[in-house]
Order: C-alpha cells, then sequence, then structure tokens
C-alpha cells in the first residue's frame, strides 16, 4: 500500500514537472514568434502599409525611458556609494583602500550599472506593459485590432520594442554615470581625494571594452523585458484576478531573466 501510495505521488510530480516544461516551451516559442513579428513590422512595414508610427514610439520612449530617470539616477547613485563604503571597510584591513576605484570602475560599467537600470524599467515598464496590453486582451480589444485589419503586434509590440532598443542603453549610461558619481562622494571623503583625481583614475582603469559589455547587456535585457512583458499581457485571462497574476508574473519572470541573462555574459566575457 505504502509503494503504490509513493508510485502515486512520483508519478504526480513527475506529470506536475512535465506540464511545466510543456509550458516553458510554449512560452519560449510563444515570445520568439512575437519577436520575429516585431522585427519584420519595424523593419519592414512601411512596404506592407502598416509602419510603425514614430508618434507612438515616441510616448514608449517618453513612458519607459524619460520617466525612470528619477529612480534610476537615486538607485545607481545610492548603489555605488554602497559599492564604495563596502570596498573601503574591507580594503582597508590590507591596506589597499585606494584600489576600489578600480573596482567601481570596471564593476559598474560591467555589470551593476545595467543591471540597476534593467530591473528599474522591468518593475516599473514591464508590469505596466503586461498590464495594459492585459487588460486590452480581456476586453476584447486585441481581437477588435484583428477585425479592422491592424495587427496587435505591430500596433502594441513593436513601438515598445523599438523604445526599449534606444532607452536601456541610454538608462545604462546614466546609470553607470550616476554609480561612478556615487563612488566618488564616499571617496572623497574616506579616501580625502578629489573629485577630478577619483575621475582620472576611473578613466584610466577603463577600456572600452568595459563599456561595450555593458551596452550590449543592456540591449539583451531591452529584448527580454519587452518579450516576457508583452507575451504574459496577451496571454491575460481570468478578471481582474488574472490580470493580477499575469502582472506579477512578468516582473518576476523580467528579473530572473536578467539576472540569469546577466550571470552568462559575465561567464563568457569576463573569462
Amino acid at each position: 500500500m505504502a509503494a503504490e501510495i509513493g508510485a502515486a505521488r512520483f508519478r504526480q510530480m513527475t506529470e506536475a514537472v512535465g506540464r511545466k516544461f510543456v509550458t516553458g516551451v510554449e512560452d519560449f516559442g510563444y515570445a520568439a514568434a512575437l519577436l520575429v513579428e516585431s522585427l519584420v513590422w519595424l523593419l519592414a512595414g512601411r512596404w506592407m502599409q502598416q509602419r510603425v508610427r514614430l508618434a507612438a514610439v515616441a510616448r514608449e520612449m517618453m513612458s519607459i525611458g524619460v520617466q525612470a530617470i528619477p529612480v534610476v539616477s537615486i538607485l545607481a547613485f545610492a548603489n555605488g556609494a554602497m559599492m564604495a563604503m563596502q570596498g573601503i571597510y574591507t580594503l582597508r584591513d590590507f591596506g589597499a583602500e585606494s584600489q576600489v576605484i578600480s573596482g567601481i570602475a570596471m564593476s559598474v560599467t560591467r555589470e551593476f550599472g545595467v543591471l540597476i537600470a534593467g530591473i528599474v524599467v522591468a518593475g516599473r515598464s514591464g508590469s505596466a506593459i503586461a498590464a495594459r496590453i492585459g487588460t486590452m486582451q480581456m476586453a476584447q480589444e486585441i481581437d477588435a485590432l484583428r477585425v479592422i485589419g491592424v495587427s496587435p503586434v505591430r500596433y502594441l509590440v513593436s513601438p515598445i520594442l523599438a523604445a526599449m532598443l534606444v532607452m536601456m542603453p541610454v538608462l545604462a549610461i546614466l546609470s553607470d554615470a550616476m554609480a561612478i558619481v556615487g563612488g566618488g562622494v564616499i571617496s572623497m571623503v574616506e579616501l580625502h581625494i578629489s573629485m577630478e583625481t577619483y575621475l582620472t583614475r576611473i578613466l584610466a582603469s577603463l577600456a572600452p571594452g568595459d563599456l561595450f559589455q555593458g551596452l550590449t547587456k543592456s540591449l539583451v535585457f531591452a529584448v527580454l523585458i519587452t518579450l516576457v512583458a508583452t507575451s504574459n499581457g496577451f496571454n491575460a485571462s481570468g478578471g481582474a484576478e488574472g490580470l493580477g497574476r499575469a502582472t506579477t508574473r512578468s516582473v518576476v519572470l523580467c528579473i530572473a531573466a536578467i539576472v540569469v541573462a546577466d550571470m552568462i555574459f559575465t561567464f563568457f566575457l569576463s573569462r
């Protein structure tokens, strides 16, 4: 009897894992299809009589990028200051606290600057995108667009993707700058150096590859946030409760995708 119960539980567990795996594959395929169709509309929409309107892209750029500047600036500044404090206090035991400047330069431009920008955009814009598209889906506005001959992907997803690809590198650069300034403020207090000396050492420690690595990550993060948020919005169902689940799932998966992608990039680019 106990053996039969154990076998039944094992079968239920494997079935649940299998269903989750199949759902994940379906979600990945759906997101890939969204990406391909969005790029087709962006690149060839003019010749298909349904070009992506610049006004829609500009609105998304304002929502995704410009309105996120205060949050990104504050968090990046605080993160840079925190990194400087931790680095100085840790390296002081070894008499090497001045080396924290090189560490800030490389870690901010390679990792933390773009990571902060990506997490802010995922939490702020990813949730809003999923909620907006999910509301349209439940109100049958998506079906109405198809009825009148308008592609929902062209109308909704392509402007978001274009805006993300433009604004994420900009926010990453802003985040890098603010984090470096935050680290500079703490370095001035703890290391008793001027901001000019600090910035000179920062520039001396940086290489073009450091900035290129961060900007490359920002483009990948832009694509991930767009696909995860829009796909969750299109698949939302079940009224207000279902919309809440889709929005929460969008934020969680966006941040998870960003962290995993950052880990993969770091593994291959920092070796």
